[in-house]
Order: structure tokens, then C-alpha cells, then sequence
């Protein structure tokens, strides 16, 4: 699992980053202000970027490396800034993911991230609370889209996906965002590989609403769980915690509609839109 010292070495390189551009703007004589108006950003969003709240944008970097004469030593630390494809959270997951033998996905409340369209996965991306910058954003949609090109290039991959009804019936964007999304979904469920099921509101509550599952072998047959929350996440490798998730990922599939059933159902839900 990811440690604290992963989650950390980013934050410390923001720390570092910013502290270096305050000191070559108070070193060149420079405000402030007069960064903020060269970058294009407001004075507050300059100053969380120097105190290493936020992560120095590209921007802010080649303003400050400009206006401060550092004849790109302040622009060289973009290669150290550059911002996470996936979160600290879940990158051991993503690594696992990217070579494992059967992946078995349950989602409660959303499309499951190698489902999504571009759009559907920009609008969630974009609506990170607290916010995330246009890098960061355009950096993650970009590494979705390449997780899922495994549905095709790894035919011999099983992806099975359970989704609650109430991540379809959930609006993410407008309805034109949704309509494609759904549509996106009955294209790939027809992939061999790539079998969709729905679980219809009502069914199986009692483990349908604990949060989403995802089940991972490998090629050397170990078997890991994936559950994720609002703000945290675990992957599991210890026999007991996955079989338990195993168990109640069986159940929800026992319980969901059929692939047929299921393809119906999204395009019928489709049609309401």
C-alpha cells in the first residue's frame, strides 16, 4: 500500500519549488502582484502556490523564471512538479491493475473509471473538492483513457463490471454527456472480455450500498481487494479481508441482472434521458 513518506514527497517538492521562486522574486525585486499579473493568476492563488499549498503551475513557473532572470533554473522544476496521473491513494492499485489476469469491478453510485467516456471523466475530475489545477486535471482524464485501453489491447483479460442502478440514474454533466456515456457502455459490453451487469435499485441492499469493490488476480495467482471511500482507500492482500470482499462482491453479482437483461436496462435508461 502507499505509505505516508509516497504521499509526502510531493507535497515536499511544492514546499521546495515555492519557496525557491519567493526567494528569486525577492531576490530580482519583484512583488508579488507584479508575478501575479505576469502569470495570470490572482495574488492569493500566487501566494499557495509560494507557501507550497498548491503545486507551481507551469505558468507560474516560466513567469517567475522570466521576471526573475533565473535563466531556467526556476523552469527546470517542472520535472520534479509535474502532476500525478492517479492519486497517492489508489497507484499501488492502478500498478497491479495494469497487469493483472481477471479484474471484477462493483460500483455503486458512479461508471467505473474504465467505462467512462472522456467527458463523463472530465466532469468528475474537474469537480474535486477542494479543486485541482488544469494540469492536474487534463493529466488524470489523460491516464483514464489510457487505463482503459487494456479492455482491447489485453483480449485475454477478463473486466467484469457490476453497476448499481443508481450510478445510472445519477447525472454527471448534462444529459447529452450521459446519452453518449450509456452508449459508450452498450459498445464495450460487447466486447467478449468486457461483461456489463446491472443491479436493479432494491436488490441485495444489504451489501449493494456498503461502498465499491474491485477484485484483482495476478499472473502468479495472488488475489488482492480494492475498496475505496471518500477520502480513503485500502488494497487488501490478506486471505481473510478478501474473501470476505469476494463473498459480497458474489452476492451483488448473484443478484444483478443478466449481460442481455442488463444492455436492455442501460438503453432503456438511455431513452428516459
Amino acid at each position: 500500500m502507499v505509505t505516508s513518506g509516497d504521499a509526502q514527497q510531493p507535497q515536499q517538492a511544492c514546499r521546495y519549488c515555492g519557496s525557491q521562486i519567493k526567494l528569486w522574486r525577492e531576490e530580482a525585486g519583484v512583488s508579488r502582484q507584479e508575478l501575479a499579473n505576469e502569470a495570470g493568476y490572482d495574488y492569493e492563488y500566487v501566494k499557495s502556490m509560494e507557501c507550497g499549498r498548491r503545486r507551481p503551475t507551469l505558468g507560474l513557473l516560466r513567469a517567475a523564471d522570466q521576471l526573475c532572470a533565473a535563466k531556467g533554473k526556476l523552469l527546470a522544476a517542472q520535472e520534479f512538479l509535474k502532476p500525478e496521473p492517479f492519486p497517492a491513494r489508489s497507484q499501488e492499485f492502478v500498478a497491479i491493475e495494469k497487469d493483472a489476469i481477471a479484474v471484477h469491478s462493483y460500483q455503486p453510485l458512479l461508471i467505473p473509471g474504465l467505462l467512462q467516456t472522456e467527458e463523463y471523466a472530465r466532469e468528475l475530475i474537474s469537480g474535486s473538492c477542494p479543486p485541482l489545477d488544469d494540469e492536474t486535471v487534463e493529466e488524470r482524464v489523460a491516464a483514464r483513457l489510457r487505463r482503459q485501453e487494456a479492455l482491447t489491447l489485453r483480449s485475454g483479460v477478463v473486466f467484469s463490471f457490476a453497476i448499481y442502478e443508481a450510478a445510472l440514474r445519477a447525472m454527471v454533466g448534462d444529459r447529452e454527456v450521459m446519452y453518449r456515456q450509456f452508449q459508450h457502455m452498450l459498445k464495450v459490453g460487447q466486447l467478449r472480455n468486457v461483461p456489463i451487469q446491472v443491479l436493479p435499485v432494491g436488490r441485495a441492499s444489504g451489501v449493494a450500498l456498503n461502498g465499491p469493490i474491485v477484485l484483482l488476480e495476478t499472473a502468479d495467482h495472488d488475489y488482492y481487494a480494492f475498496a475505496e471511500g471518500q477520502e480513503t482507500s485500502a488494497l487488501y492482500a490478506g486471505a481473510h479481508k478478501v474473501s470476505s470482499l469476494t463473498q459480497a462482491h458474489g452476492m451483488i453479482r448473484m443478484h444483478a441482472l443478466s449481460v442481455e437483461e442488463s444492455a436492455v436496462f442501460i438503453g432503456k435508461v438511455a431513452d428516459e434521458l
